[in-house]
């Protein structure tokens, strides 16, 4: 009988090791996969035709999401642009990465050096590495992506609104501020308008082009992308690529001829849709089954610029909305966060699957390590988690808790405002971006916290009643969660960025140009030494 029964045990054994083996398949049986990771700027969660009827520009991105899986309750880490990159290339919030609002073209610092980057750890792992796009994680000295665990880096170093315009936040590619071929700005005209914006773009340390083509801007990143993948794929090396587009922020250039329904907004939606379809096809020419393509956005639409802002969805922060301001962009409330988002694998991730797991962009850093067999860095902690067993249809459990950090409105900046246990969301503060009607919402603090039931009230409008049995049921679990989150992040290794400002760290390749900022002196600092300056200034168009 114990011979019997000491077999059955050693079978099941084996059974269980073999189970356990197939679960990490991905990385054992395949070796390290490929990784693509393609971050959308201002996008709305209704801008995808997966998510939103309504929206018709999307077919590529449709695609991916039939063939792979869409994730409905995804987030990013933050409302704004720098913060939210930061978090997912560390894995970490603001809170803690030190990255709470955003840099500047003057901004001296950056991402602190002292913290990893996802980059850096796959670089360790083997991959080859490719950053393309926006960057906006600082541009002067060590902060520039070549030393942040990028081999290859082409793109530009911040918003496209920014640069030499005055004025940052323009809609279209018009008239920027400085002067152009010797007529001041008072005296520019719309025929004088055109498609480039006043900012340097780069390859590697080297600026190649000022003022930057907004017209071509797509399809160059498309082809840059395509190269590194090729160049990659010939090194034998897996590779992480890692493609910021300029879309959907403004200033929108607009695609010619062009027929959405939506204007220059859906034009520059269906743009950025070929490009996603056009790197899916490079992805899968290079072996099918090799690349794991995950699709995000970086926070929700920017309100405040009206028709060209994206669609929010259901997602429309009522209560905000009733007291003045956006509920998008900026903000904590679900327009501002919560984001489209696809991963695609084939054979890897199920297709035609809709997660409802509570994800973040958070957890690209872990989950990526964890599929390329690295490790994480020591001696800090991580707010974002592997959820491969979410990817590989496992599982459907994502986040118990997450945090959702202001990035930006009413004058705030990076504290920990709310808080997602469940289905239950919590405000501590509330407040609005500046919408289309210029309206702004106050900040208001709520103690006890606002708290919203998401399955009942996606379009955050009737607060529970705090005398209600709900509330007081879900209160002490939210007011323990947030207790502890504050407590792990003030207890952690935390990071501190620099956020100074000097003008003579503006990327320029010639002071003398008219797309470098007019007050620029003429001996400015750089961040590239001598060599590469003169280098830089004489590729410069």
């Amino acid at each position: 009988m114990c011979g019997t029964m000491g077999t059955l045990s050693l079978l099941a054994v084996l059974v269980l090791t073999v189970v356990l083996a197939g679960i990490s398949a991905p990385t054992a049986a395949y070796g390290q996969p490929n990784f693509i990771v393609i971050l959308a700027d201002d996008v709305g969660w209704g801008d995808l035709g997966a998510n939103w009827a309504e929206t018709k520009e999307t077919p590529h991105l449709d695609e991916l999401a039939a063939e792979g899986m869409r994730f409905v309750d995804f987030h990013s880490a933050a409302s704004t642009c720098s913060p939210s990159r930061a978090s997912l290339l560390t894995g970490r919030l603001g809170a803690r990465n030190g990255v709470t609002h955003n840099f500047a073209i003057t901004s001296v610092g950056g991402l602190p050096l002292n913290e990893t980057t996802l980059a850096e750890v796959l670089r360790e792992a083997g991959y080859s590495t490719g950053a393309i796009g926006k960057w906006h994680l600082g541009h002067h000295g060590h902060h520039h992506p070549n030393f942040r665990g990028f081999d290859y880096y082409f793109g530009i170093p911040y918003s496209n609104d920014m640069g030499c315009t005055d004025t940052p936040g323009y809609n279209l590619p018009p008239c920027p501020s400085c002067l152009r071929h010797g007529v001041a700005a008072s005296r520019v005209t719309t025929k004088d308008c055109y498609t480039e914006v006043a900012l340097p773009l780069f390859e590697n340390v080297t600026i190649v082009q000022q003022p930057v083509n907004l017209s071509s801007l797509a399809a160059r990143y498309a082809e840059e992308a395509s190269r590194f993948i090729q160049r990659a794929s010939d090194s034998g090396r897996p590779f992480f690529l890692y493609l910021a587009l300029a879309h959907m922020h403004v200033p929108l250039e607009v695609p010619l001829p062009h027929t959405s329904g939506r204007g220059i907004y859906g034009a520059s939606l269906s743009e950025m849709d070929a490009l996603v379809g056009r790197i899916k096809r490079v992805a899968d020419s290079h072996g099918k089954g090799n690349t794991l393509l995950w699709f995000a956005g970086d926070n929700g639409p920017w309100a405040q610029k009206c028709e060209l802002a994206g669609r929010v969805g259901p997602f429309v922060g009522a209560w905000q909305r009733q007291r003045g301001g956006s509920s998008a962009k900026q903000t904590t409330w679900e327009g501002g966060h919560r984001v489209p988002a696809l991963a695609y694998w084939p054979g890897h991730i199920p297709a035609k699957q809709t997660s409802r797991a509570l994800l973040s962009t958070l957890d690209i850093f872990p989950t990526l390590v964890a599929l390329a067999g690295a490790t994480l860095p020591p001696n800090r902690r991580f707010d974002g988690l592997d959820v491969s067993p979410v990817l590989f249809g496992w599982s459907d459990v994502g986040h118990k808790v997450l945090l959702h950090p202001n990035s930006g409105a009413a004058g705030r900046d990076g504290g920990i405002e709310t808080l997602r246990l469940a289905q239950y969301k919590a405000f501590y503060t509330t407040g609005g971006a500046k919408a289309c009607d210029g309206s702004i919402g106050p900040a208001e603090h709520h103690q006890p916290p606002l708290i919203f039931n998401l399955d009942r009230d996606i379009q955050e409008q009737e607060p529970l009643e705090v005398a209600s049995r709900e509330y007081q049921a879900v209160l002490p679990a939210i007011s323990r969660a947030y207790a502890q989150a504050l407590e792990d992040i003030a207890t952690d290794n935390v990071s501190v960025a620099d956020y100074s400002k000097d003008p003579s760290v503006t990327p320029c390749c010639n002071a003398q140009h008219v797309a470098c900022r007019c007050q620029v002196p003429e001996n400015h600092g750089s961040m590239l030494d001598r060599d590469m300056e003169r280098r830089a200034t004489r590729l410069c168009l």
